[in-house]
């Protein structure tokens, strides 16, 4: 089916803050749309209107054909119980499709009137959405990206890049007349990108995709449709994630260029109308001053006054009907550096034989030493390990056998992939206060701010906060301590492209030491590892080696 997608004059709000308004846009089959603005803009709440989970403030949603199936694909994990086959039928709309069609088929039996017509039409959406082969489909996906593991098999006793996988296995089995992609790249390493960007690339249907990853965009997009909290604004843009941003820097460049023309110009005719002024009224005091045998030469003052005060009328008239231009707002940047503590000991980190599991899963032995100042990156696909690794080193899980010694003078801050440290029922800032063992709420609330989480965030249940605006809260909390020793596990999944930047450059800028997980290459490249720790898992053991 050949599907497009309206957008007419949506606007959507949280609260009493408008996210945006206006919003106008047509996705046509073939099209991979760009959703991009930063944590806060709007992106999800955008995408959860268009599938019908969250009501606009104004505005219409349209479909051609109206009967057209909209699959949204969140970013929010999947519950722990759920089996990777409940998931993946529950993600393509083929377990509620076939609930519906087994209600169907129990009615037809009935022999109601109008029973044959829901029959039909409740078979042909559960054949449109692929119903009829899943399981054959499922597997075969599973067996492309490396996960031998059961389908029965509950999400919560994967590892975060076995999850990782599942979630992708969900999109790449799905068949939808438009699908809706929320940051579908997190925790995916390099091949499970690779596949992501081959299917996305391989759809006729319609695609609307918020993520932040830079490459990905660059690969799959067709257009960006800019979500401008700053300048509260929507902005469409061919191309790719290059292409935007070379248009909107063009775009910001001439803004400015013609606010500056225009400021000169108004600045120009001011101190124009204002200097004949001043020469009128000079020319009036002059003209006080002659006597009364100086009429002759009094009236030619007083008449060369009036003729500049006139034309100093005209000059303000001009300035008056001046083109407006505005100037540009000046837009919201996060300053992120990192708060160094004292030098520690010159050996930082040994491990020695150590083994770490989880479940049956087995990493290492490995040894290894890291030294002051080292930057070492943990690399290799998902489900290798490298999460189940970091948990013993930092002691959130034991080691099975061997021994992880830490350096004196170490003073550690982390960030770990589930973002656990700011999770839970209660409010942001209590939270936060508690991990900085501050005693202050109003510096709290100031080092909150500065990560663009204000007033409407801080009172908020961290449960309640968006997946980004957790990942800054931990930002937050990194800043906010002095540290010499800094662990990170996919730091930047849920960041906006700002955010990301900063990190990077707060982590080039650090001259502590850093271990991190990423698949981010720009920021691989950008830190220079002074050694790589490569994770390769066996069935249900991996080895590390360090390059």
């Amino acid at each position: 089916m050949s599907t497009t997608l309206f957008l007419s004059g949506v606007a959507a709000s949280f609260g009493a803050h408008p996210l945006f308004a206006g919003l106008d846009a047509t996705v046509a089959p073939g099209d991979v749309t760009a959703l991009v603005g930063p944590n806060g803009s709007g992106k999800t709440t955008l995408l959860r209107i268009i599938a019908g989970e969250h009501p606009a403030d104004a505005g219409t949603v349209r479909l051609a054909p109206p009967d057209a199936a909209i699959g949204y694909l969140p970013q929010s994990p999947p519950a722990p119980e759920e089996s990777i086959l409940g998931y993946v039928r529950r993600r393509t709309g083929v377990g509620p499709a076939q609930a519906v069609f087994e209600a169907a088929a129990a009615e037809l039996a009935s022999g109601a009137p109008g029973t044959e017509e829901r029959y039909a039409r409740a078979l042909d959406h559960w054949l449109a959405l692929g119903g009829a082969d899943l399981d054959v489909r499922l597997a075969e996906v599973l067996a492309r990206l490396d996960l031998r593991v059961d389908p029965d098999r509950p999400l919560g006793t994967l590892s975060g890049g076995q999850a990782a996988r599942a979630a992708l296995a969900s999109i790449l089995a799905s068949r939808y007349d438009v699908l809706l992609l929320d940051e579908p790249t997190n925790n995916l390493d390099g091949d499970g990108l690779d596949a992501l960007t081959s299917f996305v690339g391989s759809l006729s249907s319609p695609v609307l995709v918020a993520s932040h990853d830079r490459a990905f965009l660059d690969a799959v997009a067709t257009s960006v449709l800019e979500l401008d909290e700053h300048q509260q604004s929507v902005n469409a843009y061919a191309g790719g994630w290059t292409d935007y941003r070379a248009t909107k820097a063009l775009a910001r460049r001439q803004a400015e260029e013609a606010y500056q023309a225009y400021a000169e110009r108004q600045a120009d005719l001011v101190a124009r109308a204002r200097r004949q002024n001043e020469w009128a009224r000079q020319g009036r005091t002059k003209a006080g001053r002659l006597g009364p045998h100086q009429q002759l030469a009094k009236k030619w003052a007083e008449d060369k006054a009036r003729k500049l005060d006139q034309r100093a009328a005209r000059v303000r008239d001009a300035v008056d009907r001046l083109p407006r231009v505005e100037q540009p707002r000046k837009e919201w940047e996060l300053r992120y550096t990192i708060t160094a503590a004292p030098e520690s000991a010159e050996v930082v980190l040994t491990l020695d034989e150590v083994v770490a599991g989880a479940g049956d899963f087995r990493v290492g032995p490995f040894s290894a030493q890291v030294a002051r100042g080292d930057r070492i990156v943990l690399a290799g696909p998902n489900g290798a390990g490298k999460s189940t690794l970091l948990h013993t080193v930092l002691g959130s899980r034991p080691a099975l056998s061997g021994r992880v010694s830490w350096g004196t003078r170490v003073a550690l801050g982390t960030i770990d992939q589930g973002r656990a440290q700011i999770s839970g029922p209660d409010a942001l800032i209590d939270v936060v206060a508690r991990a900085l063992d501050a005693t202050e709420p109003a510096s709290v609330r100031t080092l909150l701010a500065k990560f663009g989480l204000g007033a409407e965030h801080v009172e908020r249940p961290c449960e309640q906060l968006s997946l980004g605006e957790r990942t800054r809260a931990a930002l937050a909390v990194l800043q906010g301590r002095a540290v010499n020793v800094v662990v990170l596990d996919e730091p930047t999944n849920h960041l906006d492209v700002a955010a990301i930047e900063q990190l990077e450059a707060a982590l080039v800028a650090f001259s502590g030491t850093l271990l991190i997980v990423t698949h981010d290459r720009g920021l691989r490249d950008a830190l220079a590892p002074s050694a790589t720790w490569e994770f390769r898992r066996r069935g249900g053991h991996a080895d590390v080696r360090v390059a």
